[in-house]
């Protein structure tokens, strides 16, 4: 089985044949002719400065900067909050309430932040409290055979 070669146009092709008028006239070479008449549109120029900031930095410098300087975090809050999530063994419980209430009063003085961290620990305090006294009752009702 041979190939028959190139297709040769004839005068049933649509395209039509080289030998018929108007097959080569009127066409510009390729790329040829006059640019539109706004010119060319290139593709578009990228910002100033080059490439955009990496994930996570800034785009540019702050407007007006800081008008104050951040809050201190009351690190008896913090304490506070820590002891009441771990208990330990109902001291944690206890030493929550205590530093949560103190950290409420230097909040008061002070102006610190963390106000939110104190409520935390003083409410789980008082949870692990609750619990504790839970315990005694059961411990002394089972022990006195209730």
């Amino acid at each position: 089985m041979t190939h028959p070669g190139p297709h040769k146009p004839g005068p049933g092709d649509a395209y039509g044949t080289p030998g018929q008028p108007g097959w080569e006239k009127d066409q510009p070479a390729y790329g040829g002719g006059y640019p539109p008449a706004g010119g060319y549109q290139g593709p578009p120029i990228p910002p100033a400065g080059g490439y955009p900031p990496a994930y996570g930095q800034p785009y540019g410098q702050p407007y007006g900067g800081y008008p104050y300087p951040p809050q201190r975090t009351n690190g008896m809050a913090v304490a506070s909050m820590v002891l009441g999530i771990l208990w330990l063994y109902w001291i944690g419980s206890i030493l929550a309430l205590v530093f949560g209430y103190v950290a409420k009063r230097q909040i008061a003085e002070r102006g610190d932040s963390g106000s939110g961290m104190a409520t935390a620990g003083i409410v789980l305090g008082w949870i692990g409290i609750g619990f504790l006294g839970f315990g005694i009752l059961f411990g002394l009702a089972s022990a006195t055979g209730y």
